[in-house]
């Protein structure tokens, strides 16, 4: 019987990906917390969805070549928070974004965040550019709507204002 021989990493391919990790990772992470809509004080969603972003992004380190690291990593990121929020949509958890649904949150953050243009954030998500564009106008809408009106203390009476 063979003997399995363990794999490792060259030194050079760790110390790139740490590199990149360790400048990319930040930003990633933010992206991660305003998808899940945790508190960033309070993360462990995103903390998972950016390890296995970074897991994946490490395991295609080296066929990566003349793409972006970050653009794959990004990739990973919005795909698994898109694969888990269409299976498991539970409510957020009261940070920034919690009052808009997955779906806005991905358009937003992408869009507004990353600065990504509508046309590749519609080829990311599989999308219509219009229906990109709908999303994010709506969202965009509701988080103003949110603002504008401030939420009353629990229990207090809903007051109207009348002229």
């Amino acid at each position: 019987m063979r003997e399995r021989r363990q794999a490792t990493a060259p030194p050079h391919r760790a110390r790139g990906f740490a590199e990149f990790a360790g400048g990319a990772a930040g930003r990633l992470l933010h992206a991660a917390t305003l998808l899940t809509a945790e508190p960033p004080a309070h993360n462990p969603r995103a903390q998972e969805l950016l390890t296995a972003a970074l897991a994946a992004t490490y395991a295609r380190w080296d066929r990566l070549r003349d793409d972006d690291p970050y653009d794959r990593a990004r990739q990973e990121l919005i795909a698994r928070f898109a694969r888990a929020a269409w299976r498991f949509h539970r409510p957020a958890a009261g940070g920034l974004l919690s009052r808009l649904t997955p779906q806005e949150r991905l358009v937003l953050v992408l869009r507004l965040y990353e600065g990504v243009a509508e046309e590749q954030a519609a080829a990311l998500l599989g999308l219509p550019v219009e229906r990109v564009r709908a999303v994010c106008t709506r969202a965009v809408a509701a988080l103003r709507h949110g603002a504008a009106t401030p939420a009353a203390p629990p229990g207090a009476p809903d007051r109207a204002v009348t002229p």
